[in-house]
């Protein structure tokens, strides 16, 4: 540990209760003074305990605090982004640009991009420029217009809320590697999945995922099979671009192209794409863009985006019809898909912040496909080790197999699977799922290749402790 990372949370925490001081006082006008005599001496015993702060800082010497907040609370200081190389699978697209850290200081309130909000709609607020970023936000994706939404989750409901109806047993392709929301929002909706399969059915049982992926002809086939079973096509076609199982990249302007010539709408689903990748849903034929900010954006969780072209927006995006049957109010101005405003405070004030790095950093989504195989290809050095997803790899979140390697050090281990973790933390990196010396996922977008180098060796170290062949 590094006791500077502490004393710079210290600090932060330090200048927030300063901050405090004047949240709480009587502001300073020609009439008021301000601050009494009490709170300017909690300024000044609060700049003074900062100044100490800072000197252990500078000296690298103190206690490290452990807690966010107070200790009642329990919330432990997070520090795996300072202290750590984080290969969790599902946060990497996510950790905040340090842009997006400041704004939140400023933007933490719950309704505070709402302080001039003048028609009661989330995307016409012109301060902070919402209305701007909605706009940008539909050109970054290559479509019309874009909402934002808690998640990518709430981009599928809207949409299956909006074309399925109840009660009529609509059919849904979706893929057989589809994320569990997908087809919970289809459940909501009323309807039924009709699933494609990635690969064959002996690929589809194999540990191998490397065959496991859905074409615009596996797609065709499944709205056949529908068609022919149940008498009607599909309301919906709705795939992912890359899977949250395997980290495969499947044939969407295929699917499109599908999906177009069975005029069915297409749900491109860029939970893993959207904000890592350049995506355009013009070209790939898609109907609707659902990102996530969360997972690729740089966000705040819950965060999304839902976006889609001029001949949808009217369906998904209406105006609210229903009117109080005493008071005769309507709220025609609200959309009910989205329940009216959908992220009022630090979740789209930090997809704001980050947004201008988001947009350039997609334009180096070669360099991070670049530094992906080069992990592969040194992690493959440990005799016996796997890469499970398709390789060379097209994505950053990479399933790996090492039943055949760490795993035979597990069997017979005190500490059973728990050791890989152990000897990972004690290199400093997690994000792996504890315990796991199987099959798991990791994911190396964002990190620098100094990162990435120290990463590789790190993981092959640990096999030569332990008698594992390396080539």
């Amino acid at each position: 540990m590094d006791i500077r990372v502490r004393k710079i949370y210290e600090a932060l925490f330090a200048l927030e209760d300063l901050r405090e001081v004047f949240r709480q006082a009587v502001p300073a006008t020609a009439t008021t003074i301000g601050l009494d005599e009490q709170e300017e001496e909690q300024i000044s015993k609060g700049i003074t305990r900062l100044e100490t702060i800072l000197k252990e800082l500078k000296d690298g010497k103190g206690s490290p605090i452990k807690h966010a907040g107070t200790k009642a609370a329990g919330l432990d200081l997070r520090t795996r982004e300072e202290e750590f190389i984080n290969i969790n699978p599902i946060q990497a697209g996510g950790r905040l640009t340090p842009d997006a850290r400041k704004a939140l200081i400023a933007y933490g309130d719950g309704y505070s991009v709402c302080d001039q909000c003048l028609e009661g709609r989330l995307d016409k607020i012109r301060n902070p420029p919402v209305d701007e970023f909605h706009a940008e936000l539909a050109e970054f994706v290559g479509m019309d217009v874009a909402r934002v939404v808690p998640g990518a989750r709430r981009g599928f409901q809207a949409v299956t809320s909006s074309l399925l109806e109840k009660g009529k047993g609509d059919l849904v392709i979706v893929a057989d590697l589809a994320h569990y929301t997908e087809l919970l929002a289809v459940e909501l909706a009323g309807g039924i999945v009709k699933e494609v399969p990635s690969g064959s059915g002996s690929a589809s049982r194999s540990r191998s995922g490397s065959a496991r992926i859905i074409t615009g002809d596996s797609v065709a086939d499944t709205i056949e099979r529908a068609k022919e079973a149940s008498g009607k096509l599909p309301k919906l076609i709705m795939i992912e671009h890359i899977d949250y199982s395997f980290g495969n990249e499947h044939d969407v302007y295929g699917i499109g192209k599908v999906a177009k010539e069975y005029g069915i709408p297409f749900l491109y689903n860029g939970a893993y794409t959207v904000g890592m990748m350049p995506v355009d849903g013009r070209k790939i034929g898609a109907d609707f863009v659902v990102g996530s900010g969360h997972k690729g954006m740089a966000a705040v969780a819950p965060s999304g985006v839902l976006a889609t072209t001029e001949e949808w927006t009217r369906e998904v995006f209406r105006g609210s019809q229903i009117a109080g049957d005493i008071t005769g109010r309507i709220f025609k101005n609200k959309e009910p898909e989205l329940l009216g405003c959908t992220l009022m405070g630090g979740t789209l004030i930090s997809m704001m912040a980050s947004f201008p790095a988001v947009k350039e950093r997609v334009q180096r989504w070669d360099e991070e496909l670049r530094k992906s195989n080069y992990f592969c290809r040194e992690f493959l050095r440990i005799e016996d080790s796997k890469i499970v997803s398709e390789y060379p790899r097209q994505h950053t979140l990479t399933k790996v197999d090492t039943s055949d390697s760490f795993d035979r050090i597990a069997k017979t281990h005190k500490r059973r699977g728990y050791f890989l973790s152990d000897e990972l933390k004690k290199k400093k990196i997690t994000g792996e799922f504890a315990g796991s010396t199987r099959i798991w996922k990791l994911n190396t977008y964002g990190l620098s290749w100094n990162k990435v180098k120290y990463l590789t060796e790190a993981f092959i170290e640990i096999a030569e402790k332990y008698d594992l062949p390396v080539r």
